[in-house]
């Protein structure tokens, strides 16, 4: 009997160290907890519509540390893979958002865009249409930051008027705040959050004086809907309409985590591999294959070495001489 007492706890010594290894490690290709209901199981994967078993695993736990230490109980949580691209072999807009809820046994897997980044003098971390190979938490990079967030209040704006259905109606935008921790706690400096992927390029000024939006003159904004679903966006995660509208609705007032992959020891580790002409997957690190042939290798900027550039940059450009828009006709 004490032989066997002695053996579990063995067992469960060496559980509790290979976890906590795997917590400080990149993401090697664990196989999943043995927890994961069957029907989640289902979705795991790399291919398309599917989500990476590294992804999976760090958004349950953040959902799981959120429940116990901040009070989430919101019954579902979220993730995004920004290693995939952005169409789908099919040529329709790829899916690497993914909205969970274990409770309710469902899963949705939705596009989602990725930050452009920038090209400036003394650095170019600008990413292409297609897949994002520069990542930074530096403010004014427009660069996605992988890490763990909460989702935070709601705020709504007026973007201006657009032409919707033979009628002229003001668009107004909802942003959804997120909360950082630890790389990504910067967040909120960074006006980070999830929105719809459309703004309106404005053409002109319309003479509307009872409108609620129109400036000291009596004129508001018109302009021309741009839908940039699953495209590229200013570092915010951003979704199609009816995404928008479903997450939003989720979680305003009753906030949830969202994990992003990947953080900076993956991108790291992973760059590391390419440069040393090994293959991240046989290293047990995880990229999207068709994503990592396309950029050769990521990188991560951390804000210590990219902020200085962008506010030399800021600094050197001539002050801003504005136009007012022509009357709309």
């Amino acid at each position: 009997m004490g032989g066997l007492l002695v053996k579990r706890f063995v067992k469960s010594l060496w559980l509790v160290l290979v976890l906590a290894g795997t917590a400080q490690s990149p993401a090697f290709a664990q196989p999943l907890s043995r927890e994961v209901p069957a029907w989640l199981q289902r979705h795991v994967g790399t291919g398309e519509g599917q989500i990476a078993p590294v992804v999976l695993e760090r958004a349950r736990d953040l959902y799981r540390q959120q429940v116990r230490r901040a009070g989430v109980r919101n019954p579902c949580y979220m993730a995004m893979d920004a290693t995939r691209p952005s169409t789908s072999s099919r040529g329709t807009p790829a899916q690497r958002y993914y909205i969970i809820c274990e409770a309710q046994g469902t899963f949705r897997a939705v596009s989602s865009g990725y930050g452009n980044g920038r090209s400036i003098p003394g650095a170019d971390f600008s990413n292409g249409r297609e897949c994002a190979r520069h990542f930074s938490n530096a403010l004014g990079s427009n660069l996605t930051m992988g890490g763990s967030y909460l989702t935070a209040e709601a705020r709504t704006s007026h973007k201006g008027y657009i032409r919707q259905g033979g009628q002229t109606v003001p668009f107004n935008r909802t942003f959804l705040v997120f909360d950082g921790m630890r790389e990504t706690s910067n967040a909120r400096d960074r006006a980070i959050g999830g929105h719809m992927a459309a703004f309106v390029r404005s053409q002109c000024r319309m003479s509307a004086p009872n409108s609620p939006h129109a400036d000291d003159d009596g004129f508001v904004r018109f302009g021309r809907l741009i839908d940039y679903t699953s495209g590229r966006s200013n570092g915010c995660t951003t979704w199609s309409e009816d995404v928008s509208q479903q997450i939003i609705s989720m979680v305003d007032g009753n906030r949830t985590s969202l994990y992003i992959y990947p953080e900076s020891r993956d991108i790291s580790a992973v760059a590391s591999a390419v440069s040393n002409g090994r293959s991240p997957a046989a290293e047990g690190l995880y990229w999207n294959s068709s994503c990592l042939s396309q950029i050769g290798a990521p990188q991560f900027w951390p804000k210590r070495q990219l902020e200085p550039i962008i506010r030399d940059w800021r600094a050197s450009l001539p002050t801003p001489n504005y136009s007012p828009l022509p009357i709309c006709q």
